[in-house]
């Protein structure tokens, strides 16, 4: 339990320093929402007046103060431009983003970590090579390319899979997943890659280990042996996991833009057109969350397969 509360009480100045660097980094930045939202045609007193109502015109450190006494209580503002609560505009946005991630990670490591093992099995053969060949391939390749080679292939030649938008699970299991398959399948190619990569390496470590060659001399199968290796190479092939997740934030912006899906990404990218800083802030604060309690999980994690932590 020590060990838990000292990882969770450092994760509190990274979200301080991060909370101080997204408030000055939006409001630094060029561009002033009240002339958006005032329009071509508004006087330089009509955009000033505006920006007295948003709160735009207070000292910066103000500004800051009030956000983060807002937050404290778990308000995250209001959106400048639609005037809806920004935690309600991420509850409606939600369902889509987390159904892409996870769908995304569960194909990544179910097709990675068998790839992996079978390569490094297999080292040097034609298989090792061809999985090689593929994993570089998937890594090198851009998403919106891919992306959209599926849709001209899948969805406009073929008519398999719908071209773009979402259905929510609540409509049917079918609708919803097909809508996925295609942004799934897309963005999962870099993942898989990656994972498929540290597994080789890691499994191919662990396979040269001096226990190992100890298990083969005693008769156990390659199926056991393999699952021995896999066990003793999990905290790399963890971290790794983990990791991805947290950088799928902006693979996640990448796919929704290309396949039209209303999720956080598009929200952001909106939000960054209109300087909507309620918006943008709010989001970029809850990803770097994201992400550090990802980070903690992952450390954490360590725990379960190294008995020297444990010990």
């Amino acid at each position: 339990m020590t060990y838990v509360l000292r990882r969770v009480a450092a994760t509190l100045p990274v979200m301080a320093v991060v909370a101080i660097l997204v408030f000055l980094l939006i409001h630094l930045s060029s561009g002033d929402p009240a002339a958006l939202i005032a329009g071509d045609t508004a006087t330089a007193e009509d955009i000033a007046r505006l920006r007295g109502v948003l709160g735009l015109d207070q000292p910066l450190w103000s500004q800051f103060l009030l956000w983060i006494g807002r937050l404290s209580g778990g308000d995250l503002g209001t959106s400048i431009f639609t005037g809806v609560p920004v935690a309600s505009l991420l509850a409606q946005r939600l369902e889509p983003t987390l159904s892409i991630a996870l769908l995304t990670m569960t194909l990544a490591v179910l097709i990675s970590v068998p790839l992996g093992v079978l390569a490094a099995h297999k080292a040097g053969s034609w298989v090792d090579r061809l999985v090689m060949i593929f994993a570089v391939l998937a890594f090198s390749t851009p998403v919106f390319l891919v992306g959209y080679l599926f849709i001209y292939g899948f969805a406009i030649k073929l008519g398999w899979l719908p071209v773009q938008g979402y259905v929510s699970l609540g409509k049917g299991f079918w609708p919803w997943l097909s809508h996925l398959i295609l942004p799934c399948v897309n963005l999962s190619l870099v993942y898989i890659a990656l994972l498929t990569r540290m597994t080789r390496a890691t499994v191919l470590d662990v396979l040269h280990e001096d226990y190992i060659r100890t298990a083969r001399a005693k008769g156990l199968g390659v199926v056991a042996v393999l699952g021995h290796a896999v066990r003793n190479a999990a905290i790399p092939i963890v971290t790794t996991v983990g990791v991805g997740i947290a950088f799928l934030i902006g693979g996640v912006v990448v796919s929704e833009t290309v396949f039209a899906i209303p999720g956080v990404g598009r929200l952001v990218i909106d939000s960054v057109q209109r300087h909507d800083y309620p918006v943008i802030q709010s989001v970029l604060l809850l990803s770097a969350g994201m992400y550090v309690l990802i980070n903690l999980l992952i450390d954490l994690s360590y725990r379960l397969f190294d008995p020297r932590i444990r010990a």
